[in-house]
């Protein structure tokens, strides 16, 4: 009985089937690596302790600043296109978005298991770094309306940083694109003169919310407010995650760069995003 060897399963098909080898000699880097830049990543880690477990702590803190990354693009291309009453463009976007939180959500489960033995045998690696001094994420709770000019201040000394937040600060949040629409499409909404404030509930946003839901359940604008809502709740659920892991690994200590810690994650955890869709539904 002869034996054939078993083909390569990750050679490419050719016609009829027939396995072809890949190309393997590139005049330089691969073109794999020049679309990825996958060398440029997995060279940007330079742990600051010898203990084993600060690796984890790093690369899972830079994997989440690029999901930040992907969903400021997300949020970015909805407001621009709710901007042009482009809603299908919008919905795209925001449904998108919403896998890319589970994932984002998801990054939490490398850290969310330390000990505080565990978390201090690197800890004093952050100095004072800690999550609330990053611009991404800072861009991120700009476009959900969580606005404040004071969280400018620690990027000071990075001008294109800072000059990106302050761009972002005074352009309209994605929820201010998103009652724009809405009055357009005939609410009674008074839109906020002042987009560098934090949005806070307003009565007749949640009316206009309430109209929406007690009407047609197949409009458009109830599946705009559902998706919106799902990205709500798993903002929510980022924030109660980082609370628990942190109070897991520290307590009620004082937070790396100064911060109020636990303290200052609760009250973060206790807030919703874009209120009037929650507060609506007890109207319904």
């Amino acid at each position: 009985m002869s034996h054939r060897p078993l083909p390569d399963a990750t050679a490419p098909e050719g016609p009829q089937g027939a396995a072809v080898d890949p190309n393997l000699d590139f005049q330089g880097t691969t073109p794999y690596e020049d679309y990825v830049k996958a060398d440029v990543l997995t060279h940007l880690q330079h742990p600051l302790s010898d203990d084993p477990g600060e690796m984890v702590f790093l690369v899972t803190t830079q994997v989440m600043e690029l999901w930040f990354t992907v969903l400021v693009h997300e949020w970015e291309t909805a407001s621009t296109a709710l901007a042009a009453d482009d809603l299908p463009t919008a919905m795209a976007a925001l449904r998108r978005s919403v896998y890319e939180l589970q994932s984002l959500n998801a990054s939490w489960q490398p850290l969310a298991h330390l000990t505080p033995a565990q978390f201090n045998s690197y800890r004093a690696a952050l100095g004072e770094g800690s999550g609330f001094q990053s611009a991404m994420y800072r861009r991120l709770e700009f476009l959900l309306g969580e606005k404040s000019a004071s969280m400018l201040v620690p990027h000071r000394g990075a001008p294109r940083v800072h000059a990106e937040l302050e761009k972002a600060l005074h352009q309209p949040s994605l929820y201010d694109e998103v009652l724009r629409f809405l009055a357009r499409r005939g609410h009674e909404i008074s839109l906020p003169a002042d987009l560098t404030a934090r949005h806070e509930h307003d009565p007749a946003v949640e009316r206009a919310w309430q109209e929406i839901y007690t009407g047609d359940q197949d409009s458009d604008l109830v599946r705009l407010g559902e998706v919106l809502t799902e990205v709500a709740e798993l903002v929510w659920r980022w924030r109660n995650d980082h609370l628990v892991a942190t109070r897991r690994a520290m307590g009620a200590k004082t937070g790396t760069g100064g911060s109020a810690g636990v303290a200052w994650l609760e009250k973060r955890a206790s807030k919703n995003v874009f209120p009037e869709l929650w507060t609506a539904r007890s109207h319904v």
